[in-house]
C-alpha cells in the first residue's frame, strides 16, 4: 500500500530526549517517517531533521511512520558499528504501550507465532508457519478501560509489524491500525495506539547499560517498565567480544 499523502507533524520539529558526544536519543511523534522514504516529497524525516544539526548522525534502528516514541541515534561510525552490534545480537530491550481493542483475557503472556511478509498486500505482514521467521513478544495488561486495554509489550525479537500482527493474533488489535484494525477498532483513534517508551542498550564508549523512559501521550500513567514489570535479564555475552556483523 503506497502512501498516498504525507503530512508529517512540525511541532516539536525535534525532540531530544537524550545526548552526549557519542548518541543522541529523540521522541519520534507519529507521523513522522524514520528515515527519508524513496520519493522527494518524502524527505522530511526524523534523522532529517537530525542531520541538519548534527551531519554526521547515523541511524541505528527505526520505527513505523505511525508509532511514536523513542529513536537511538549514534554521533559517529564507532559508536554507530557498536549500536547495530547489540541490536543484531538482541543485546537491547524496548518496551512499547499500546491500547488495543477489547479486554485481553490473560494479565500477562507471550505470542510466540512466526512471521512473513504477506507480498500482495505489503507492507503487510501475516503469520505463517512454514516459511515465517521466529516471532516472540511478551505483553502484560496494564490498565483494562471501558472498550480498550493498555498492554506494555517488550518484543523479543524485533520483526517487522510484529506487535501490531501479534496483537491482531490475539484478537486484539491495536486501534487506530490502518493495516490490522477495522470498525470501531480503527475509528475509535485518530493515531496508531502504539508508543516506544523505553530503550535499554550499552554505552558505546562508557559500556554501562542505560535505561532511557519517554512518556506516552495516550497514557500518561505509562512508567518505566524494564525490570519493573519485565525481567529480562538473562545470560549475555559481552557485546564487546561478539564478532562484527
Amino acid at each position: 500500500m503506497a502512501m498516498t499523502e504525507y503530512n508529517p507533524p512540525r511541532e516539536p520539529w525535534v525532540d531530544i530526549v537524550f545526548e552526549d558526544e557519542h548518541i543522541l536519543v529523540a521522541n519520534k511523534p507519529p507521523g513522522l517517517l524514520s528515515v527519508p522514504g524513496r520519493l522527494e516529497e518524502h524527505y522530511d524525516s526524523l534523522w532529517s531533521r537530525l542531520v541538519e544539526m548534527y551531519p554526521e548522525i547515523q541511524v541505528v534502528h527505526r520505527l513505523d511512520m505511525d508509532t511514536s516514541g523513542l529513536m537511538l541515534f549514534a554521533k559517529h561510525k564507532d559508536a554507530e558499528r557498536s549500536l547495530k552490534k547489540q541490536f543484531q545480537y538482541r543485546l537491547t530491550h524496548k518496551v512499547y504501550y499500546a491500547r488495543v481493542w477489547g479486554h485481553l483475557e490473560q494479565h500477562e503472556g507471550e505470542v510466540d507465532l512466526p512471521l512473513i511478509c504477506d507480498w500482495p498486500n505489503r507492507p503487510r505482514q501475516k503469520v505463517c508457519f512454514e516459511d515465517g521467521k521466529p516471532s516472540q513478544t511478551r505483553f502484560e495488561v496494564a490498565k483494562r478501560e471501558e472498550n480498550t486495554t493498555i498492554v506494555r509489550l517488550l518484543p523479543i525479537t524485533g520483526r517487522s509489524h510484529q506487535l501490531r500482527v501479534h496483537m491482531q493474533s490475539l484478537g486484539h488489535p491495536i486501534v487506530g491500525d490502518e493495516f490490522y484494525s477495522e470498525g470501531e477498532a480503527f475509528t475509535c483513534s485518530d493515531r496508531l495506539g502504539l508508543h516506544a517508551a523505553e530503550l535499554s542498550f550499552y554505552h558505546p564508549h562508557t559500556h554501562q547499560l542505560e535505561s532511557i523512559f519517554v512518556p506516552c501521550d495516550f497514557y500518561l500513567e505509562a512508567e518505566s517498565a524494564i525490570f519493573n514489570y519485565f525481567d529480562p535479564v538473562r545470560e549475555l555475552p559481552d557485546y564487546k567480544t561478539l564478532p562484527r556483523p
